[in-house]
C-alpha cells in the first residue's frame, strides 16, 4: 500500500474546517465511528435473539478486555510503526471482521459463538485502533489546528452517535442483524480509502529500519517515564481520570434509575440524554469554530468544576424538563472540557509519543471509567440516587481542583 508522507513544514497550518486534507481525515473518522455505532447495536441485538440477555450482556463485555489490556501495546505500535498505517490496517481488518460475520448470519444461525468472536477480534483491534487515532491528527495538521480539530472530532463524534443507533435499527428491521452488521462493514470500509489519501508529514527517525530502533518494550518504558516526567501531561490525564470516574457511572446507569425512581420513563431518559448531547455539541462547535480559548488551563479547570456541580444537580431536580435544562449545561461544560483536555493533550505531548499518550489516555476513560458503572448501581441501591450523584460529582471536581492547584497544568495554554 503507498503512502503519501511529506515533510512537517508541508502540512498545512491554514483553518482545518477549510484544509481538503483535514476534511478526508473527519470524512473517514466519521464514517468509522458512524460504523461502530451500528456495530454495536446489530452485536447487541443478535447476542440478545442467539442467547439469554445474561449471555447477550457477557458477549458485549467481552471487546473491553483485551482494549483494556493491550492498549499500550496499540499506542507502541502507533509511534513506532506511523498512526496513519495502522489506523488503515485495523479499519481494514474490523472491516473484514464484521463483513464476515454478516456474510455467515445471512448464510446460516451459528449461535452465540461467531458474536463473541467478532467481539474479541473487534477490541483486540480497537487496542492498536485508538491510540492512532489519537496520533494522527498531528501529522496531517498544523500545530495551531489541532485545538479546532478535537472540536471537529467532537462533532464527528456526536453525529455518529445521532445517526448510528437509528441506521443500526434500520437494518435489523430491514434484514434482520446479518443486514446491520454488513451495513457497519461497508461504513468502516469507506474510511480505508479516505485513509489511503491522507497526506501525513514525517517525524524525526520515521524513516529508520525497525531493526535500528529500540525494542518495543524500551519504547513502552521511554513513554511512561515522558508521561510521568511531564509537568502537564502527568496532572492532566490523572485529571482526565477523576472525571471520567466521577462522570461515566452517573450519565449512563445512574441516570436510568434516576428515571425510574422518579416516573419518568424511557423517554425522560431521552429528553436527558437529547439535552445532553445538544450541549456537548454545542461545546464541540464553539471548538472546531473559534479554534481555541485563551487561559485553557484555567477555563478548563473551571469547566470541570463547573460541570462536576450539574452533575451533582441532576439527582436533586423537580422534573424532567428541568433535567434536561441542567443536562444541556451538563453538555456544554463536560463537552468544553473535554475537549480543552484533549487538545491540550494533543498539543503539550511531542509528536513522537502520541500513540502512547492516547493509549494511556484512552486506557483511563474505555478501561477504568466503566468500572464505575455497576459501582454506581450498587450504590444507588444501597443509598439512593442523590448521595450517589453528589460523591461522584465530588470526583469528578477533583479533576479541577487538580488542574487549578498544580502550576503548569493551571497556566497551560494553546498554540494560538
Amino acid at each position: 500500500m503507498s503512502t503519501t508522507s511529506i515533510s512537517p513544514a508541508a502540512v498545512s497550518d491554514g483553518p482545518a474546517h477549510r484544509d481538503p486534507n483535514v476534511l478526508r481525515w473527519l470524512g473517514a473518522y466519521t464514517a468509522s465511528m458512524v460504523g461502530d455505532n451500528v456495530y454495536y447495536l446489530a452485536l447487541t441485538w443478535a447476542a440478545v435473539q442467539a442467547g439469554t440477555p445474561a449471555q447477550a450482556g457477557i458477549v458485549a463485555a467481552v471487546s473491553a478486555v483485551p482494549r483494556a489490556l493491550l492498549m499500550l501495546g496499540g499506542g507502541v505500535l502507533a509511534d513506532r510503526f506511523g498512526p496513519r498505517k495502522v489506523v488503515i490496517g485495523s479499519d481494514a481488518v474490523r472491516c473484514a471482521a464484521v463483513l464476515a460475520v454478516a456474510a455467515l448470519l445471512f448464510a446460516t444461525t451459528p449461535g452465540l459463538w461467531p458474536l463473541a468472536l467478532l467481539a474479541l477480534v473487534f477490541g483486540t483491534v480497537d487496542a492498536v485502533f485508538m491510540p492512532a487515532v489519537g496520533a494522527l491528527p498531528a501529522r496531517i495538521t498544523g500545530r495551531g489546528q489541532l485545538t479546532r480539530v478535537q472540536g471537529m472530532r467532537g462533532l464527528a463524534i456526536r453525529f455518529a452517535n445521532v445517526v448510528g443507533a437509528p441506521l443500526g435499527g434500520l437494518g435489523i428491521a430491514l434484514g434482520g442483524p446479518a443486514a446491520a452488521f454488513g451495513l457497519a462493514g461497508l461504513l468502516i470500509a469507506v474510511s480505508v480509502p479516505l485513509l489511503v489519501s491522507l497526506r501525513v508529514a514525517d517525524l524525526p527517525g520515521d524513516d529508520r529500519a525497525a531493526t535500528e530502533r529500540p525494542t518495543a518494550w524500551s519504547d513502552l518504558r521511554d513513554g511512561l517515564r515522558y508521561i510521568r516526567g511531564h509537568r502537564v501531561l502527568a496532572p492532566l490525564i490523572v485529571a482526565i481520570a477523576l472525571g471520567d470516574l466521577g462522570f461515566v457511572g452517573p450519565l449512563n446507569v445512574g441516570l436510568t434509575l434516576l428515571a425510574d425512581e422518579r416516573g419518568w420513563g424511557a423517554s425522560g431518559v431521552g429528553w436527558v440524554l437529547a439535552g445532553f448531547g445538544v450541549g456537548a455539541g454545542t461545546a464541540a462547535l464553539l471548538i472546531a469554530v473559534r479554534g481555541g480559548l485563551p487561559h485553557a488551563g484555567r477555563v478548563m479547570a473551571v469547566t470541570i468544576l463547573a460541570g462536576s456541580v450539574a452533575v451533582g444537580a441532576l439527582a436533586y431536580v423537580p422534573n424532567v424538563v428541568a433535567a434536561a435544562g441542567v443536562a444541556v449545561l451538563v453538555g456544554l461544560l463536560t463537552g468544553l472540557s473535554g475537549a480543552l483536555c484533549g487538545a491540550l493533550l494533543q498539543t503539550r505531548t511531542d509528536p513522537a509519543y502520541l500513540g502512547r499518550v492516547s493509549s494511556v489516555s484512552g486506557i483511563v476513560s474505555l478501561g477504568l471509567a466503566p468500572l464505575s458503572m455497576p459501582v454506581s448501581a450498587a450504590a444507588i441501591g444501597a443509598w439512593g440516587t442523590g448521595p450517589v450523584f453528589v460523591v461522584s460529582a465530588a470526583v469528578c471536581g477533583l479533576g479541577g481542583v487538580l488542574a487549578l492547584c498544580v502550576r503548569d497544568l493551571r497556566r497551560a495554554e494553546l498554540p494560538k
